[in-house]
């Protein structure tokens, strides 16, 4: 099999900058020997800060670089001068990112917005220089305070596509040739198993009605358990609010499609029950292949289970039309 370069899980460790320290300092001019004190404040330490960028697809940067550490402030100056502030550091992210505790449970936060913040880690605050500690009784303090300092912690990055519409089906369906016939998307199609080794995302308009569609990688029987593809890719499912289910008309594929279609539900079960209850479509590709009474034949097995079905081709593209014509009805009417 291919390698895997999709990365949707990774951990990393963060840590946001420490504040400089607080300086201790007199003016010392030349007709004042005995200035008073001018120690300037620590800056703040800089933070370490997630946004979502559409410009990324996995979290395949923080596949090897894995310690991010924010600079620190700088230490406060003479004449009250301020050290600077760390520079903060932006870890970018594909919407759909779920930011988790070291112990890959507890959840922190999660991004699903293009551009949109979140200060995963703030800096730590610069010390008092020794001219905040001056009194009446003490007009030349010796005293300045440390910068806070920030230990870093373990964090687990989890990438769930993010789409209207999840293509769900047996490797060597059609899912890919679908999507790249009904959107601009180009994922790599061939005739064997798990050509798609990560999520495709694609954009389908019908008028103003606009679709995002994810073609999740083939999932094969056992997938919950971790057997082919398995979890890495089933996860992107629950991010998804329509279902398609791509079935594989092709008369000589060993299981016919209401069987694919059994072993398909099963899996989502498996994986999470709530899957299953979600709005979906079940069509049957290469149609071109199948005779009308071998149509017939797979249609009522469907129809025992009250299932509607729709038979398109997406190589001679017969149907394809009128299947998203109907998807974007039913999201239309939502």
């Amino acid at each position: 099999m291919a390698k895997i370069s999709f990365i949707d899980e990774v951990k990393v460790f963060v840590k946001a900058g420490d504040g400089g320290d607080g300086r201790v300092g007199f003016r010392r001019e030349k007709f004042i020997p005995k200035g008073g004190p001018n120690g300037g404040d620590g800056g703040r330490g800089g933070d370490i800060i997630i946004e979502g960028s559409h410009h990324s697809s996995s979290l395949q940067d923080y596949r090897f670089k894995k310690h991010f550490r924010a600079k620190n402030g700088e230490h406060g100056g003479t004449w009250q001068k301020t050290g600077a502030n760390g520079e903060s550091i932006v870890l970018r992210v594909p919407p759909g990112t779920i930011i988790k505790a070291e112990d890959g449970e507890t959840l922190v936060g999660e991004i699903m917005a293009d551009q949109e913040r979140l200060v995963l880690e703030k800096g730590g605050k610069g010390g008092l220089g020794n001219m905040h500690f001056t009194s009446s009784t003490n007009q030349a303090p010796r005293r300045a305070t440390e910068g806070q300092k920030r230990e870093g912690r373990w964090i687990v990055l989890e990438l769930k596509i993010l789409s209207d519409l999840g293509l769900v089906g047996f490797p060597n369906a059609g899912k890919s040739t679908f999507l790249s016939t009904v959107t601009k998307a180009k994922p790599k199609i061939a005739n064997y198993p798990f050509t798609t080794l990560s999520p495709k995302i694609g954009v389908h308009r019908e008028g103003e009605s606009e679709l995002l569609i994810a073609d999740i990688p083939g999932i094969v029987e056992d997938a919950h358990l971790g057997t082919g593809l398995g979890l890495q890719f089933l996860r992107h499912i629950q991010r998804t609010s329509f279902l398609l289910y791509v079935l594989n008309g092709d008369p000589l594929e060993s299981k016919d499609p209401f069987d694919q279609y059994q072993a398909l539900f099963r899996e989502l079960e498996h994986f999470d029950r709530q899957l299953v209850t979600r709005p979906s479509k079940v069509v049957i590709n290469k149609m071109d292949l199948l005779s009308s009474e071998q149509r017939k034949k797979i249609q009522s097995r469907f129809a025992e289970k009250n299932l509607d079905i729709f038979f398109i081709s997406c190589k001679t593209n017969l149907h394809v039309d009128a299947l998203m014509q109907s998807i974007h009805e039913t999201f239309l009417q939502r």
